[in-house]
């Protein structure tokens, strides 16, 4: 039996190796149009900043190393140009020779990943994606001989393009982020990105918002804009789609999002062919639609998956892919998992909104950091839709609980009953998860009513007052245009000062507003409390 794999890296690669584990008969030959089969993709960017220094530490494995250890058959720079499902052959091109030749196989796995979306060009200035290692390779080519503080422009402001932006300002570059969209990060809710930008223009990063490439001349890049911005190198990260060039043209199945369609076992619309990784639809573990999600833990369990059922040992279904994602940029953790409240808005999809701003561990630990973390939450079933944590460290601990518990089916309410390890160097004894379940706990029982930032000038317009509980010198450090300030300690002994009408209490995070709002709501008044204090309102007014 002969297998054929269609590109290497994570996808491709996964499946090959499992493969053999499984079955040591079965020829396996794995053909990459790139000269390296298995390197680390997503190390790419900390290469070019120096943080990891050695080339050869993202080169995982050669041709010569898996013909060693696992008795595969790997061609690079040969590239396949025509699949025939009905004669399930496959015909390869070698890149050096530009001689082709037509092979057989009993099972195909295509593994083509996915590529850059074409952008506006810079042609006449030197322009690369960080895709490959070869894309590395001449991003320093031209870096190293710019000398010292290089003038780039970064096009595109997601994940890829911020840790190009962070790894060329280790360089000493001199940076400008241009992204069509209105912010950066468009994953997040625009509360949760706006810290992001802050972040990056206290940097010295020139971001240009709502803004794309035009043109370029020697030296300069122009921008729709009306603005030139000097510039010896582009850095092309506006986004990716899936390449399914050569599925397309041999009829297999796309599905509506663009990527190959394929069933719960990884098989396409054509015979003994299997697609995996980025290039591939996945199933959305919100809604079961299909969906793109390009990240190479999936890459990795779906060619696994793939290899599983290749080999008859009938592997479970797939699992919906929940997007979990993050990323680290000058010091901050940006997590998320699931779908954005933008996302759910859009969708015509009911929720409900949690905003907290725990620390990372207990206050009188030294080292503690904040963190802002939103909690969206269906409020019939009270099941997690999606969640996003901005801060230092204990992010990514955090974000990966909430995507086991979505995993899991948990409700948010059942958050606050996990039992999670605590010391004071590592956590609080209400962790951050915890707190964001007694939160969704409080607002699914109705013992505090909340209203969120971007409801409060409709509430005000109605005739709500606003009250500030914190301290009277935090009030003067920073108000709400119109907020009273009432400290929560006075509440008691002067209510009666607040009238009848409806009130929106806020204190800085959320805390002592929800105190305020059970206080005043037994003492007779109508009040809801501002979802994440003064700190929400500030970073989404802000965006």
């Amino acid at each position: 039996m002969t297998t054929i794999i269609i590109g290497g890296v994570a996808a491709g690669m996964s499946a090959a190796t499992r493969l053999r584990r499984l079955d040591e008969a079965r020829q396996i030959t794995v053909y990459e149009r790139g000269a390296h089969v298995s390197f680390a993709n997503c190390g790419l960017p900390y290469h070019v900043g120096g943080v990891i220094p050695d080339r050869a530490s993202l080169l995982l494995q050669t041709p010569q190393s898996l013909a060693s250890r696992f008795a595969l058959d790997v061609h690079v720079r040969h590239e396949v140009v025509d699949i025939d499902t009905a004669a399930q052959t496959v015909t390869v091109r070698d890149l050096e020779s530009d001689a082709e030749r037509v092979e057989h196989y009993d099972e195909l796995v295509i593994a083509t990943g996915a590529t850059a979306a074409p952008g506006p060009s810079a042609e006449q200035v030197p322009t690369h994606t960080l895709r490959s290692v070869e894309d590395v390779d001449r991003v320093l080519e031209v870096l190293d001989a710019a000398g010292a503080s290089p003038r780039v422009v970064v096009v595109g402001a997601g994940f890829i393009g911020l840790e190009a932006v962070e790894n060329l300002l280790a360089r000493g570059a001199q940076v400008t982020l241009v992204t069509r969209g209105t912010q950066v990060l468009s994953p997040l809710d625009v509360e949760m990105a706006a810290p992001i930008l802050a972040l990056l223009r206290d940097a010295g990063v020139d971001v240009r918002l709502g803004v794309t490439v035009t043109g370029a001349e020697p030296g300069r890049v122009h921008l729709s804009d009306g603005s030139a911005v000097e510039a010896v190198l582009v850095i092309e990260a506006s986004g990716v789609r899936p390449d399914r060039r050569l599925a397309d043209a041999a009829g297999i199945r796309l599905g509506p999002t663009g990527g190959i369609a394929v069933d719960a076992r990884h098989r396409t619309s054509a015979p003994k062919v299997w697609a995996v990784g980025d290039g591939v639809e996945k199933r959305g573990g919100l809604d079961g639609a299909p969906t793109l999600v390009t990240m190479a833990g999936l890459a990795n369990r779906h060619g696994r998956a793939a290899a599983d059922d290749i080999a008859g040992t009938e592997p479970d279904d797939a699992a919906p892919a929940l997007g979990t994602a993050i990323l680290g940029l000058l010091g901050t953790t940006v997590a998320l998992v699931g779908w954005n409240e933008r996302r759910l808005r859009d969708a015509g999809r009911p929720h409900r909104v949690v905003h907290t701003h725990p620390a990372s561990h207990a206050t009188y630990y030294p080292g503690a950091q904040p963190m802002a973390m939103k909690l969206l939450v269906d409020p019939v079933t009270d099941h997690i839709l999606g969640a996003q944590i901005v801060g230092g460290e204990g992010v990514d601990k955090r974000i990966d609980i909430i995507a086991v518990a979505m995993a899991a089916g948990l409700s948010a309410t059942a958050l606050s009953q996990l039992e999670l390890a605590y010391a004071p160097q590592y956590g609080s004894a209400k962790d951050p998860i915890n707190m964001l379940g007694y939160v969704a706990e409080n607002t699914a029982s109705g013992a505090t009513r909340t209203l969120q930032w971007h409801e409060l000038d409709t509430a005000l317009d109605h005739g709500a007052m606003l009250v500030d509980v914190r301290t009277p010198t935090e009030h003067a450090a920073g108000a709400i245009p119109g907020a009273i300030n009432l400290p929560l300690d006075e509440i008691r002994a002067r209510h009666r000062e607040l009238g009848d009408r409806p009130i929106v209490v806020h204190c800085q995070v959320g805390q002592r507003g929800h105190t305020a709002a059970r206080l005043l709501t037994q003492l007779g008044h109508d009040v809801r409390n501002l979802d994440g204090g003064y700190r929400t309102w500030a970073a989404g007014t802000a965006a």
